[in-house]
């Protein structure tokens, strides 16, 4: 770590340990742990480990599927300090763009023969909604063909060939249901049929410290949800690459139904990152997905992307997306799940929005509706998560809607969180006058955690990092 960075960040912990047990703790302070948290700017993506890769590509037509997230600082370029302490709530554009590069450019930079790009959901610039189509084109920046892996019509036989070597570069956020995985695994499995190479430049998983939620029942296997795995895995996509090759899950029929193929495996190649931990802090410097504008809404995003499978706003459509919900007719006197996080959280009892026709939110759920509901703003960074998946937002607004049984929710809610008993035990117990929503989701929270922990130990011969 640089001496200045390293200066800074001990400041900071100095400054927190000062205050920890401070009596006010109504007063909020800028230099407070709960509030602040500090990145680690020494972690590279696998893409900068360029030695490593370019001689596997030279005299080979490269096909590159990424996005606006394949990207690696500029040699001699540091992230500045001031964005590596921070409440999560500062937006990721205000990262300077100027100090980093596109691995496209960097290949076209040393001669390497791309010949196609492959383009995941939100196209490859990442601009387009979630779930729309996006049509095969050409990159307007360097008149390279896209072919569309969301929405356009190719044959496989179409869609690899002319090419003799895939590179993968995506950021993925380590939840089971952000598509950018299943991609992966379903281009692992072409490649495997058409005997082409496969190779991963790997990314961090921003919150790669949290292996939580309950894990996918296979009729459930969407492309909101590929693998058997918990919803928040953490796991790399080099480590989930490694797994699925092995596990013999490339295979990816559309059928509620599926097994394992083990004599389905490609030749995979995966390119580490460098300085990683899997409890490492790590920043993204570019949003990965419209509707993840920076930190806090990447953390919340393991507890309230379950909205997207009710009648319920999430904040699509707002500055705020997965960081607030709510709706017109959604009763918010006292939010149920403040017990949660203690008096300190300061989430307001009521919250109102509007959700509008946005750049990446055309036509959100709630459109020009005002929505009444919860903000989740306040919730100090470090408990967001503290370990778990929080089921209380939804159990909250369950309550706050009148507990309407089935009428709330709708089929994309068993896909996102993977199996049926979670909707049959919110309606059975949350439908009870004095239902506390933090209880109940603590409690659910405890059904899945012997198939966490069997995870964990299944997953643990393909793990890159410690």
């Amino acid at each position: 770590m640089p001496l200045a960075m390293t200066a800074l960040v001990s400041m900071f912990f100095c400054r927190c340990s000062a205050i920890k047990n401070s009596s006010d703790s109504q007063v909020r302070d800028p230099f407070r742990p709960d509030y602040l948290w500090a990145y680690d700017g020494t972690i590279q993506p696998g893409a900068a480990s360029i030695d490593e890769y370019l001689p596997l590509l030279q005299g080979k037509r490269v096909c590159l599927l990424s996005n606006q997230t394949g990207i690696m600082l500029k040699a001699g370029k540091e992230i500045p300090m001031e964005l590596l302490v921070s409440d999560g709530k500062d937006a990721m554009d205000k990262v300077p763009m100027s100090l980093y590069t596109h691995v496209l450019d960097t290949l076209l930079s040393l001669d390497v023969n791309v010949v196609c790009l492959m383009s995941p959901e939100h196209g490859f610039r990442g601009t387009a909604d979630a779930g729309e189509h996006v049509s095969s084109s050409v990159d307007i920046r360097t008149g390279i063909p896209i072919r569309s892996l969301y929405g356009a019509k190719m044959t496989d036989q179409e869609l690899m060939e002319g090419f003799d070597i895939m590179l993968f570069d995506l950021q993925d956020v380590g939840v089971r249901f952000y598509t950018y995985y299943v991609t992966m695994i379903k281009m692992m499995g072409k490649c495997a049929a058409f005997n082409i190479p496969f190779i991963v430049l790997d990314r961090p998983n921003p919150i790669g410290f949290l292996t939580d939620g309950p894990m996918l029942e296979r009729k459930f296997k969407s492309g909101v949800g590929g693998l058997p795995i918990p919803v928040a895995h953490g796991m790399t996509m080099g480590e989930l690459a490694y797994m699925a090759n092995e596990k013999g899950w490339l295979n990816f029929p559309s059928k509620e139904t599926w097994e394992p193929d083990p004599s389905l495996k490609c030749d995979l190649t995966v390119i580490k990152c460098k300085n990683y931990r899997r409890d490492s802090h790590y920043r993204l410097p570019v949003k990965p997905s419209p509707n993840l504008p920076n930190m806090r809404s990447v953390y919340l995003y393991p507890s309230t992307c379950y909205f997207e499978g009710t009648k319920i706003s999430l904040g699509r459509g707002t500055a705020v997306p997965f960081q607030i919900y709510g709706a017109p007719d959604m009763a918010t006197t006292s939010f149920q799940g403040r017990s949660a996080y203690g008096t300190d959280a300061r989430v307001p009892a009521e919250y109102k929005f509007t959700p509008r026709s946005v750049a990446g939110a055309k036509n959100p759920p709630l459109l020009d509706k005002e929505c009444t509901g919860v903000s989740l703003a306040d919730i100090p960074i470090n408990r967001i998560n503290d370990g778990k998946v929080n089921l209380t937002y939804i159990i909250d607004a369950y309550i706050g809607c009148g507990s309407k049984g089935d009428e709330f929710f709708t089929r994309m809610f068993e896909l996102e969180i993977g199996n049926t008993q979670v909707r049959k035990t919110i309606i059975e117990k949350a439908s009870y006058q004095g239902c506390n929503a933090g209880k109940l989701a603590v409690e659910l929270q405890d059904s899945w955690q012997k198939d966490v922990k069997a995870f964990k130990k299944e997953r643990a011969p393909f793990l890159l990092y410690k």
